[in-house]
């Protein structure tokens, strides 16, 4: 392995370490979402909370009102009867009941106020919500499509080091020495074929040869002045067998 294969290999398992350390964007941003509608609940519980003290202020101002209202019907009553005295203590607690109403609407206002705003907050963070929870679902499928590309970049790089494709390379190699060895056995085994017959055919003719010959001393066509006693011609003959044998077995 080179030098360069070696710091490759190191980057490498350096830069899978950084990445496994980091945050994990999935998981990231589930736990906003979570926090986010963790938010929201809260913000729910102080909005109605609101809501009921706000109504309970108002019906306390109803009631101080309703108070006032009868203790000023009193204080009529005792003038018309002639009682100056009750009429005056009268309209003293009326003047209380009122004062506390005036109070009590007050705080209403306030309260309406912060209710307006919790409300407004609450609808603001519903559409927070819904846009995080639309932005997480696209952020988790980059996250994942870019996870699954790096996967496979890794394999790709992994098929592509130097020692796989010296490995390719070397069964390469013996497929094509299998294969013109088994074409060189082929090419042999045809070749001793072709000779055996063409031995076979050489063979033939000269066994038909022979026939001839034998049958042309037996029809007396061949001629017979100069030839010797049966005995000399036989032994003639089977050298001249013995000689065209000879010469077949050179050849």
């Amino acid at each position: 392995m080179g030098l360069f294969d070696r710091i490759g290999r190191v980057v490498r398992a350096n830069l899978n370490s950084i990445i496994n350390q980091a945050e994990d964007p999935e998981k990231v941003l589930e736990q906003a979402v979570i926090d986010m509608q963790h938010d929201l609940i809260q913000v729910r519980q102080a909005v109605a909370q609101a809501i009921a003290t706000q109504k309970r202020t108002e019906r306390q101002a109803s009631q101080a009102q309703s108070t006032a209202e009868e203790w000023y019907r009193r204080a009529q009553l005792a003038l018309q009867k002639s009682d100056e005295i009750l009429a005056r203590e009268a309209l003293t607690r009326r003047q209380s009941y009122q004062d506390t109403a005036n109070a009590l609407n007050a705080q209403i206002e306030q309260q309406s106020s912060v209710v307006g705003k919790l409300k407004q907050n609450m609808v603001a963070l519903e559409n927070k919500l819904s846009e995080a929870k639309t932005r997480k679902d696209m952020f988790i499928a980059r996250a994942r499509s870019a996870k699954a590309s790096q996967q496979l970049n890794e394999m790709l790089d992994r098929v592509g080091t130097n020692n796989a494709m010296a490995a390719f390379e070397r069964m390469e190699e013996k497929v094509l020495q299998l294969e013109a060895r088994s074409a060189a056995v082929e090419e042999l085994g045809s070749g001793d074929v072709v000779e055996q017959q063409f031995k076979a055919l050489e063979s033939s003719n000269v066994d038909d040869e022979l026939v001839a010959l034998k049958a042309k001393l037996v029809a007396g066509d061949m001629p017979t002045a100069n030839l010797p006693s049966s005995p000399a011609r036989h032994t003639a003959i089977d050298d001249e067998l013995e000689q065209l044998r000879a010469k077949l077995e050179e050849g």
